[in-house]
């Protein structure tokens, strides 16, 4: 019997290539160590996608990442 939870999540992920550079630029933007880069690419997706419609809200959300990442014990 396959166990259709494990089989369905696997198809669910991808794996993407990455310059070394943009994979360093990314592991700067955590909040916490073990933060995941879907964690962080999905931030940074809400973030673009919240500047086109209202920049400043985008601006008072980067400002609290930030502020989140000066916080955290990393």
């Amino acid at each position: 019997m396959v166990n259709m939870e494990s089989t369905k999540s696997k198809a669910e992920i991808t794996t993407i290539k990455l310059q070394k550079n943009t994979k360093d630029r990314i592991d700067h933007l955590k909040v916490y160590k073990r933060e995941s880069y879907d964690e962080i690419i999905q931030k940074m997706l809400n973030v673009l996608n919240l500047c086109k419609v209202n920049p400043v809200e985008a601006r008072k959300r980067l400002m609290l990442i930030d502020r989140e990442k000066k916080l955290s014990s990393y």
